[in-house]
Order: C-alpha cells, then sequence, then structure tokens
C-alpha cells in the first residue's frame, strides 16, 4: 500500500477535514467549542462519580440553559440527581459553572430521552 493510503490515515485525515470544517464555519464552530466543553466539564465531575455509575453517564449537551448528562436508566438518573449539588460545587472550584445540570435518560436510538417520565426534571446548579 502506498504511503497515506491506509484507511486509519484515510479516516484521520477525514476526521481532520470535518474539524476544519467546523471550525471555518461559525455556527458549526460554536457547535464545536460546546461539544468541547460539554467534555471537559465531563472530565472535570468524572471521578465523582461512583464506580458503577461512571460507565453509564455520558456528557449531553450544553446551552445558555445548563448542561446535560445522559444515563439509560431511571435508577442511574435518580442516584445522578442525587449528586448533582456536588457536581455543580466541583464544576464552579474548577472554573466551569453551569446554569443547571439537568439529567435525560438516553434510549437505545435517541441518545436522549424528552422531557417526559423520570428524564425531564432539570436540577439545580
Amino acid at each position: 500500500m502506498a504511503a497515506g493510503s491506509h484507511p486509519k490515515t484515510a479516516a484521520l485525515a477525514g476526521v481532520l477535514r470535518v474539524d476544519r470544517a467546523l471550525g471555518d464555519n461559525a455556527a458549526l464552530g460554536r457547535l464545536l467549542q460546546r461539544l468541547q466543553d460539554s467534555r471537559a466539564r465531563f472530565a472535570a465531575i468524572r471521578e465523582l462519580l461512583p464506580d458503577a455509575l461512571r460507565t453509564q453517564v455520558r456528557p449531553g449537551p450544553l446551552d445558555d440553559a445548563g448542561w446535560t448528562l445522559l444515563v439509560p436508566s431511571g435508577a442511574a438518573a435518580a442516584k445522578l440527581r442525587q449528586l448533582q449539588p456536588l457536581l455543580a460545587d466541583a464544576l464552579r472550584a474548577r472554573g466551569l459553572p453551569v446554569a443547571a445540570i439537568r439529567v435525560r435518560i438516553r434510549t437505545a436510538g435517541s441518545g436522549e430521552r424528552g422531557a417526559g417520565a423520570a428524564g425531564g426534571r432539570a436540577g439545580g446548579a
């Protein structure tokens, strides 16, 4: 295979082009920044999560109204809601405040469940 034609190299080049395109477009650039900010917040609180919960929680959307954490079940959502004050304090201490920490139950195909049932309540930050 010729240099640079390896499938992994081609895939990496594609990712780099997407990153550049996202950065070059103002709206997509803001979206990319919010994604990076969400991941930074998750990195800041990850170690505060109990081991069993840590593997279930995923960072979700970050917007002006708050930050969403995604979990697979109502039980995980309930436990995470108990931790919201601790997580909000940790984010503030690291200079990463959020207006609110929302907990949503993600479903198999959607990545996030709407504002119904157990996943619909927002927590304070």
